[in-house]
């Protein structure tokens, strides 16, 4: 059998010392090797969209790799890729270090300096619990085998008070009025609002879970508050001093956990900086950045971006700041935004409408904001920008799938008709189209017949005192009057000139045809035409 091997190792020089031992070993088949635990994941998880068969049996994780910690990286593959060995490759050959590698899901330890024997063993080893796991799992490999799990979106905000729960909330609720599951988790440590936004009075907490080092399903239940519009809460403590024990290795489990049940993970991060802040944002697949339209919290999430691009969290072009109370009359718009951050800008700006907020806030119930509130279309139109709500429906099927509450069909509802109401729009528009561009030409053809009077007035007038001034002389007035007429009209224009002495006064008649702005568009108006007169000053000839 041939054995397909991942190594991940961040040190070149002991990542080309590892391809080189793996190429000696019989019936292996290594790739080459990832740089750091996001480009690890990322390519297992591109592996498993493709196929599950596409997936290598042997995953080699090097101690240094980074930027998440080796045991935790393991134990984030080993609950996202449950048939895949992982392998440990370190140094310290300590007890402790090996039961932590054992506790994680490591399927064994290869120590450095790396010896052909031992890492041939240890693959093999691996690679046969990996057989023998795949052939186990047989047909339900495809519900416990799932590879990545569900999005998460991270909500913090450049500063404290730019909306940063409300928009967590709402876009966790319109995720799941349409049809998905949706976990919600309160990361703003200190003071998180999410429980008195909801109504909710529940004791547990994400604190709870910090000295669990396996998160199993019935745990990670018992934590969890199922709100009545079908959110999986997972709350702040209520004392704010706990906040500080929940770590980056809490969080990185409790995002796994929740992530690997969930369609959606909606984490509200606060405005804080923080361990846990910092491990969420870096696990993330979409993270938004709140800002109002002022200075001061403009340059507060060009503070935050700037302290994740230093600590290597998320660069500033991977980041989608969202404006808060926006409206037309303020000078900092969405693009200045965009350009003072170095982040891209979100389509949907929320508007500033508190009074339409301010009742529900108040009774602690954002789930019953109505529709037609401005705020709440943009930040479900947010989560539309964002993917977060299906396109679909799913199929009719049995009665075992889950119903959703009243509230998450209205809000279905509301959805499928604002995107109802703008396809009647356009349709509207393409139908009225024709019509526009019949009514345009008829105008603009009366703005060329208004402007042949113009030019036939003036073509007489210069006409009749070009002859004048021939007929002075004995000389052509024909002539300088169709010269001096046609000096002043445009090439589109047709015209005739008729020049001639009436008594003491030299006459001018110019017959100008109208032109047609659309050929073969014939509206039967009569040509247009200018008479002018000047005094005759001699006797003529």
């Amino acid at each position: 059998m041939t054995i397909r091997i991942l190594p991940a190792v961040g040190d070149v020089d002991s990542a080309r010392s590892l391809s080189t031992l793996l190429s000696q070993l019989a019936d292996a088949e290594p790739a080459p090797p990832v740089p750091d635990s996001t480009a690890l994941l990322d390519t297992l998880a591109r592996l498993a969209a493709e196929s599950l068969d596409e997936l290598p049996e042997v995953v080699l994780v090097h101690e240094r790799i980074g930027p998440v910690p080796a045991l935790d990286l393991i134990r984030d593959l080993v609950m996202r890729f449950p048939a895949v060995g992982v392998v440990l490759i370190t140094a310290d050959t300590s007890t402790g270090v090996l039961t932590a590698a054992m506790d994680s899901g490591a399927r064994g330890i290869v120590t450095l300096p790396l010896g052909y024997d031992a890492l041939a063993e240890r693959v093999q080893a691996a690679a046969s619990w990996s057989a023998g796991m795949r052939r186990h799992l047989g047909s339900n490999a495809p519900e416990l085998y799932a590879g990545p799990g569900g999005t998460v979106v991270t909500v913090t905000g450049a500063k404290g008070g730019v909306g940063t729960t409300l928009t967590a909330v709402h876009l966790a609720l319109a995720a799941r009025a349409s049809g998905r599951t949706v976990a919600l988790l309160d990361l703003d440590l200190q003071s998180g609002d999410v429980a008195s936004y909801l109504d909710v009075q529940f004791r547990r907490s994400v604190a709870d879970l910090a000295g669990i080092t396996d998160i199993n399903p019935r745990v990670l239940q018992e934590a969890v508050y199922t709100h009545e519009t079908g959110l999986a809460l997972l709350l702040a403590p209520g004392e704010g001093e706990r906040g500080e024990e929940v770590t980056d290795r809490v969080t990185r489990q409790v995002i796994s956990a929740l992530r690997a049940r969930h369609d959606l993970l909606v984490v509200d991060c606060g405005s804080q900086m923080n361990a846990a802040t910092a491990a969420a944002v870096e696990m993330a697949d979409q993270a938004l950045l709140l800002v109002t339209p002022d200075v001061v919290a403009v340059r507060a999430a060009k503070r935050m971006v700037r302290l994740w691009d230093r600590l290597q969290i998320r660069k500033a072009e991977e980041t989608l700041t969202v404006v808060n109370r926006h409206s037309r009359g303020t000078e900092i718009q969405p693009s200045l935004v965009e350009k003072v951050t170095g982040t891209k800008a979100a389509r949907a700006a929320v508007p500033a409408a508190f009074k339409e907020l301010q009742s529900v806030v108040d009774a602690g119930r954002l789930q019953d904001l109505d529709s037609r509130s401005t705020v709440k279309q943009a930040l479900w139109s947010l989560a539309g920008e964002l993917g977060l709500v299906k396109t679909q429906e799913g199929g009719g099927g049995g009665g075992g799938g889950r119903r959703r509450k009243p509230s998450a069909d209205r809000g279905a509802l509301a959805l499928r008709r604002r995107g109802g109401d703008r396809g009647s729009v356009t349709l509207e528009f393409a139908g009225m189209f024709p019509l526009l561009l019949v009514v345009m030409a008829i105008l603009w053809q009366c703005v060329l017949y208004g402007y042949t009077y113009s030019i036939a007035g003036n073509a007489a007038d210069e006409a009749a005192r070009a002859a004048t001034a021939a007929y002075a002389v004995d000389g052509d007035w024909n002539g300088a009057c169709d010269a001096a007429g046609s000096e002043h009209v445009p090439g589109a224009w047709t015209v005739e000139f008729d020049c001639g002495p009436e008594g003491s006064v030299m006459t001018a008649s110019v017959e100008a045809e109208v032109p047609l702005f659309f050929p073969g568009f014939d509206p039967g108006w009569p040509s247009v035409e200018g008479r002018a007169g000047a005094a005759l000053e001699g006797d003529g000839g």
